[in-house]
């Protein structure tokens, strides 16, 4: 199987997987990521806005922007990093591409941390997300201007055994599950 049939395979199985937890979720499943957030309060971080049947982080995020900067994903088209525009709780929305609500108004800034949504992940610190190359993209230029932080945040029910990946596939330097925090590299 080619690589892009292995992770259409992985896209389908996970999705699957997601739709099944998320229709069950609890209440509280941003727990630890707000526990981890807590101990980085006042270092820029991103969030997003979720879509579809994501994990929500909008509680962590929410807690995060009473301390510092908070910023949620902007596709600025096909092929292009994303930017990440400020973001408080109570901040005028729109819809953007791919059903995402960004800011009204944006006012970009840099994350140092930067917490992704995903399709499936595995125990290396593999993430599949929706095929886009966004998010790569975004982690790779981040890294040449600092430090930066790549965060994982999905159910646990979306890890793999192994994500099909590519060069240009940027691994997570955390994931944060609503039920564990596993630390790769």
């Amino acid at each position: 199987m080619t690589l892009d049939g292995q992770k259409k395979s992985t896209r389908k199985a996970a999705f699957a997987a997601r739709k099944q937890v998320f229709e069950t979720q609890l209440a509280g499943q941003s727990a630890l990521l707000s526990e981890f957030l807590a101990g980085h309060r006042s270092v820029p971080t991103a969030g997003y806005m979720p879509i579809n049947t994501e994990i929500s982080p909008l509680a962590a995020m929410a807690e995060q922007s009473a301390y510092g900067e908070v910023s949620v994903p902007v596709i600025q088209r096909a092929g292009l990093p994303l930017k990440f525009a400020l973001w408080e709780p109570d901040i005028a929305m729109v819809d953007g591409d791919f059903g995402a609500k960004i800011p009204q108004d944006p006012t970009f800034t840099t994350p140092q941390i930067v917490i992704l949504p995903l399709v499936a992940w595995d125990a290396s610190g593999n993430r599949l997300g929706y095929g886009g190359g966004f998010y790569d993209r975004s982690i790779e230029g981040l890294k040449t201007k600092g430090a930066i932080l790549a965060v994982g945040f999905a159910f646990d029910e979306q890890e793999v055994d192994a994500v099909p990946t590519e060069a240009t596939d940027q691994p997570l330097d955390m994931m944060i599950t609503q039920s564990r925090v596993l630390t790769f590299g």
